[in-house]
């Protein structure tokens, strides 16, 4: 590939992240994007190109199913809680019910243990919680 088309390539893997993070996280997405400008733009660039225009835009799975794959194993890492919280709204924000993300974090309980299924279960207490505070304001 030429250099002009090693840009385009670029530039085009940029904008499907970007839209795909924006479809699943919406604000929050952007607000992370935000928050690494300052500090990391590069691992900005990064999550926009490989997780969201790379990985969440290809065609095997639907966005429920890529986000309900991503709080289980955040659940499961059991160290990841801000991450988790980010991917449990994209979770709902893709059409997954607060019943889903509940059995996902408790089927980790079997291969991940009670303590990292406990720390999803208050993550999506939190997110339920914004989200219910959201809705009456």
């Amino acid at each position: 590939m030429t250099r002009v088309h090693l840009q385009k390539a670029a530039t085009d893997r940029y904008q499907r992240g970007w839209q795909k993070l924006a479809e699943v996280d919406g604000y929050a997405g952007e607000q992370v994007i935000e928050s690494l400008k300052g500090i990391a733009p590069d691992l900005a660039q990064y999550i926009i190109e490989f997780p969201f225009g790379d990985i969440y835009s290809r065609p095997g799975l639907d966005l429920k199913s890529r986000e309900i794959a991503t709080v289980a194993a955040l659940t499961a890492m059991g160290n990841a809680q801000p991450q988790l919280k980010v991917h449990i709204h994209g979770a709902l924000n893709v059409g997954c019910t607060r019943e889903e993300v509940v059995e996902v974090i408790i089927q980790m309980a079997v291969y991940a243990g009670f303590p990292a299924a406990l720390n999803g279960i208050f993550a999506a207490k939190e997110v339920f919680a914004e989200r219910d505070a959201k809705a009456m304001s």
